[in-house]
């Protein structure tokens, strides 16, 4: 075996995280809601409609927060069409994903469900062809105790208590052509001040995510963000960061080290949100959002397909990318990097949570199962609470195509509340096994509790719903501890949770 180690200790701390790192995200799109979590005669469906196999599957992920209901559907959404009597609910034409959208789950039944899975709800407003007076009217609906317009209108929509939603987008990726109502930073960020300041005269306990650049591809990357943050600052409280990654000429290597693209993303924003903050000679400091990130490019092909065969269709099956086991190690990366970054990372989204670019997949009057992704996903929500380790990592290197010095051991480190730590990582070598040595002294007495391994040997194997479990979690080899110092098996290209506890 080849060698790597770590060293970690109980003082060196990076941050607290913040639990809605674990979040995720559906949107009017494709079958997330209609076919995904709600269909009605289905023999799974609820008295309301809603799926109770694809609940369970979602309560097991320990989603904290899910975003709701776009991406790029919010930017011609009226949210007054989605409350209401549904038989009195207009259907509208999504001129994002060129679908028809029925509006039979809107704000209150989504908000039902997220209460049930155990989620509060990240809500986004439209900045694209609506503006500041429709934020403030949404708020005011959602939150407000009673006696004004909109509050009287929840009420009489059966909802006495106020949703109280605490976290809010301002749109939805308004640097994009793709977007309805495209904005420069400049023209977005004076939008996005004046409806962050009466939103919150509305209600002053809400926090905003204002949007940063789509991706970093964009021309404007990082002009986006200078200009934007110069005009909103004060008033905003995160900046949105979207990223995805793709492997179309599989080539394995390099789609594993695309993490490290991440980790430089969220540096860069950082900077310039510190950046306008001295500036400004302001007290604040604005922490990050990464509310749209997974691997996304199965599906493109299909789209297209899709699209030219039944458009203005309700439900369309897009994005509906079927992931395999190289995809799930990438994901366990893009987590970790998420969690190393937890000092300015605060909410994150999994784009999406069923059937679009899911962990979760259904078939209309089906079943309901786990793709590979779920399960680094759910180990680090499960495991990766409390508060992260700076861990000192020696690992051999590689280069690829795009980047240098790549470890072949990705790892990240959290002290768990009840004086454990849990250790993730990933071995990107596609030959090699490893030894990887912890220098945990300063923890005191700690036995291995538990080696979860996530490993097939053909990068390419996916689940489905007739083998659900063709890659899934098992027992890993383990190791040995002893004064403080451990010695774990980490096999060729997998996924790993080690867990110790006292």
């Amino acid at each position: 075996m080849k060698k790597a180690s770590m060293i970690l200790d109980k003082d060196y701390q990076i941050s607290r995280i913040d639990k809605r790192i674990y979040g995720s995200f559906i949107e009017h799109l494709g079958r997330a809601v209609y076919g995904g979590i709600y269909e009605p005669g289905h023999p799974e469906a609820d008295e309301k409609g809603f799926r109770k196999d694809v609940m369970a599957a979602v309560k097991k992920l320990g989603v904290p927060i899910v975003r709701y209901p776009g991406g790029n559907f919010v930017s011609g959404f009226n949210w007054e069409d989605s409350i209401g009597p549904v038989e009195q609910r207009p259907k509208r034409l999504d001129l994002a994903w060129f679908t028809t959208e029925t509006n039979e789950v809107g704000l209150h039944e989504f908000a039902e469900w997220t209460k049930k899975a155990g989620s509060d709800l990240m809500y986004a407003i439209n900045l694209g062809t609506r503006g500041p007076e429709q934020a403030r009217d949404i708020v005011e609906y959602a939150n407000h105790k009673g006696g004004s317009k909109f509050s009287d209108m929840r009420i009489a929509n059966g909802k006495k208590e106020p949703f109280d939603i605490k976290l809010w987008c301002l749109g939805n990726e308004m640097d994009g052509p793709w977007q309805m109502g495209q904005k420069t930073g400049y023209e977005y960020g004076r939008t996005a001040n004046e409806a962050a300041k009466i939103m919150k005269w509305v209600d002053p306990t809400i926090e905003l995510v204002a949007c940063g650049s789509s991706n970093t591809e964009m021309p404007t990357f990082g002009s986006y963000e200078l200009e934007m943050l110069d005009q909103c600052y004060e008033n905003i409280d995160y900046v949105s960061l979207h990223r995805y990654y793709g492997n179309p000429t599989g080539d394995t290597p390099g789609f594993l080290a695309r993490s490290m693209d991440m980790d430089d993303f969220i540096h860069t924003v950082a900077s310039i949100c510190d950046a306008i903050k001295g500036k400004k000679h302001s007290k604040k400091q604005i922490n990050l959002s990464f509310d749209e990130w997974n691997v996304w490019y199965h599906s493109n092909e299909q789209d297209q397909d899709i699209w030219k065969q039944d458009k203005w269709n309700r439900a369309l099956p897009l994005l509906e990318d079927i992931y395999n086991f190289e995809d799930a190690l990438l994901v366990g990366s893009m987590l970790m990097t998420l969690i190393r970054n937890a000092d300015r990372v605060k909410i994150a989204c999994l784009a999406q949570l069923v059937n679009v670019i899911a962990p979760i997949m259904t078939r209309n009057g089906g079943g309901c199962w786990a793709q590979t992704t779920y399960y680094p996903f759910m180990h680090a929500s499960r495991y990766g609470r409390g508060t992260v380790l700076q861990a000192l990592v020696n690992s051999p290197v590689y280069d690829c195509a795009d980047y240098e010095k790549v470890p072949y051991i990705d790892t990240a480190a959290v002290l768990n509340d009840d004086g454990g730590v849990t250790v993730f990582c990933v071995n990107r070598d596609m030959q090699e096994d490893y030894n990887l040595s912890i220098d945990m002294r300063s923890f005191g007495n700690l036995k291995i509790e538990e080696h979860i391994l996530l490993h097939h040997d053909n990068v390419k194997a996916v689940n489905s719903e007739t083998e659900p479990d063709n890659v899934a979690p098992r027992p890993g080899p383990g190791g040995e501890i002893s004064d403080g110092k451990a010695d774990i098996h980490i096999p060729a290209l997998s996924w790993n949770v080690i867990r110790f506890s006292r």
